[in-house]
């Protein structure tokens, strides 16, 4: 299904024109040698441009006869057609005759009867082969000689008063096709069902995935007798022909290269796209979903837009009517291959629910300067040391993005992690309160049905003892704060971690430090407040347990950051 899914999603960029068509490749050229119709050198042309520090060229449709394209052999002869490395094009470098002969043999199979400018080319070769030192004009060109013969960009050619180099033009591109309907391994392609055709031995590497080989990483490989059967050799044991093999690798690249359609989660790399799209789109889902998962540094706000769009497109039933397919890719490096993570594939309206879900499920009471809404990114590093995406887990991250999309509970690994964080740094901070709130509801939803779900706030029905327990401990909290203004450290700093584990052995110390903390409130009113507050919550507590469950942490925690929340809510008006 995936590659089904990655050879019609190729079909709709090819119809908008925002893909290489059969038997064409997109490439960055940095250089474009000039020559005259009798194969003359005449210029060569820099087309490198520098942004940052990062060098690109210019992007343009050259010939793809081969997984050449992608990542070369270490047997150097394997050139590509009519545009190459320029250790390929000027034989320069490590194995550079092999390269070189390469290069002009490969121009001289895929045109027999070449037309003139090919012609041209072969011409430039047989007279630079002639010199005492061939392409001289060019390697000791004075400006850009040392970055030819020192790197490796990419070189094409160019007849003088022409337009477009040689090897955009369409015989180049009849010559590539030809690659992709030949071949000795006839048999029937898997994506197309087209019978007897050639069959892909090799596929190409898909390269940019996070942490993956820089050189590229193939999605289909098969490169020990292990992984074999029936006596198919390589990639004939998943028998994809050429052209659908091209195709697929063209549209997964092209999403691994977009800034649009892919995301980062964790050492994950997630693409997504959506089937081809009507001509009025009532919700632009792929647009704004990357905004869901993470925050927008440049834009801050993209984030609240996205998730605004989407409770927008819910109450006017524009999502309910959008039945277009929607796909989720997860991909991570596995030593020279690419590690398929998860797939899902449904409806935009099936996702766009489960994600609006997700987001009701995450909301607590918060403090003015919050966000009303939570990215995935900002979940993950809120359970993470220093709040850095590489200190979380790498499966925690794919599993709670899958709960998300299937609208299934979330990881338990997910609140541990977040209890683990809590103790740490003895801070409950509204992401965390907001991860063990929706763990254990959508916990419970399924498991325990029976169980009263955690309010948004505070809930002073709720007997749960881990949540009365926490309620407590910030009452406690707070009446030393407001006896010792000003105070630097707080019982929370101290006994956090052994109240919210083991509350018998702080508890009744706590409690006795109370009334010395209550004796300094100078408003009398103030201390009845406390005192009858602490009296409701104490009703309801007939024992101080030796231990607390990791879930009843979880409740602890919520409980605490509900309590500590309520204090800051004027009691002045139920408007206020």
């Amino acid at each position: 299904m995936i590659l089904q899914a990655l050879y019609e999603y190729y079909q709709r960029k090819l119809e908008q024109n925002q893909i290489a068509p059969d038997g064409f490749i997109e490439k960055e050229i940095d250089f474009i040698v000039v020559i005259d119709n009798n194969g003359e050198f005449v210029d060569i042309e820099n087309h490198q441009r520098t942004e940052g520090n990062r060098v690109f060229g210019t992007t343009y449709y050259v010939p793809d006869i081969g997984k050449q394209s992608e990542k070369h052999s270490n047997a150097g002869d394997d050139a590509n057609l009519l545009w190459d490395k320029s250790e390929f094009v000027f034989g320069i470098g490590k194995k550079g005759k092999i390269k070189l002969k390469s290069f002009v043999e490969t121009i001289k199979h895929f045109y027999p009867s070449p037309p003139k400018d090919v012609e041209a080319v072969l011409k430039f070769y047989k007279l630079e082969q002639k010199r005492d030192k061939p392409f001289k004009k060019i390697l000791e060109h004075k400006e850009v000689g040392k970055i030819i013969t020192t790197g490796s960009p990419i070189v094409t050619f160019r007849i003088q008063g022409d337009k477009f180099p040689i090897a955009c033009k369409n015989h180049a591109r009849k010559a590539a096709e030809s690659a992709l309907n030949s071949g000795s391994d006839l048999g029937t392609c898997l994506l197309t069902g087209a019978n007897n055709v050639p069959l892909e031995r090799t596929h190409k590497v898909i390269k940019g995935i996070r942490d993956a080989k820089s050189s590229g990483a193939n999605l289909i490989s098969f490169n020990d007798s292990a992984y074999l059967s029936y006596g198919k050799e390589q990639s004939l044991n998943a028998p994809v022909c050429k052209l659908s093999a091209s195709r697929y690798t063209k549209a997964l690249q092209s999403l691994v290269n977009s800034n649009d359609n892919k995301v980062y989660i964790g050492d994950a790399t997630i693409v997504f796209w959506a089937e081809k799209r009507k001509a009025k789109q009532l919700y632009d889902f792929e647009s704004v979903f990357p905004w869901y998962l993470t925050d927008d540094k440049d834009n801050p706000d993209r984030n609240i837009e996205a998730v605004k769009s989407l409770y927008e497109a819910i109450n006017t039933g524009k999502l309910t009517q959008s039945s277009e397919r929607f796909y989720v890719l997860a991909l991570a490096p596995n030593a020279s291959r690419i590690s398929i993570r998860f797939f899902r594939q449904g409806t935009i309206r099936d996702f766009g629910v489960n994600i609006f879900k997700h987001f009701e499920d995450f909301k607590i009471i918060h403090g003015p300067k919050e966000p009303e809404h939570l990215s995935l990114y900002r979940i993950l590093t809120s359970t993470a040391l220093d709040y850095k995406m590489e200190n979380v887990p790498p499966n925690l991250a794919s599993a709670v993005f899958e709960s998300i999309l299937d609208g299934t509970p979330y990881p338990m690994t997910l609140l541990y992690q977040c209890i683990r964080r809590i103790r740490a740094k003895r801070d409950v901070t509204h992401a965390r309160a907001s991860i063990l709130k929706a763990t254990i509801n959508r916990f419970n939803r399924i498991y325990k049905p029976y169980e009263k779900e955690i309010a948004m706030a505070l809930d002073s029905s709720n007997t749960n003892l881990g949540y009365l327990l926490g309620r407590l401990f910030a009452v406690l909290e707070k009446i030393q704060e407001e006896a010792q203004p000003g105070i630097n450290t707080t019982i929370r700093d101290r006994f956090y971690g052994a109240a919210s584990t083991n509350p018998i052995a702080v508890f009744s110390q706590l409690l006795k430090l109370k009334n010395h903390h209550l004796a300094k409130l100078e408003n009398p009113g103030r201390r009845v407040n406390f005192e009858k507050l602490i009296g409701e919550i104490l009703w309801n507590i007939t024992i101080f347990p030796n231990h607390l469950t990791m879930n009843d942490q979880a409740y602890f925690a919520i409980g605490y950051y509900h309590q500590r929340q309520d204090f800051f809510i004027s009691k002045k008006g139920n408007s206020e």
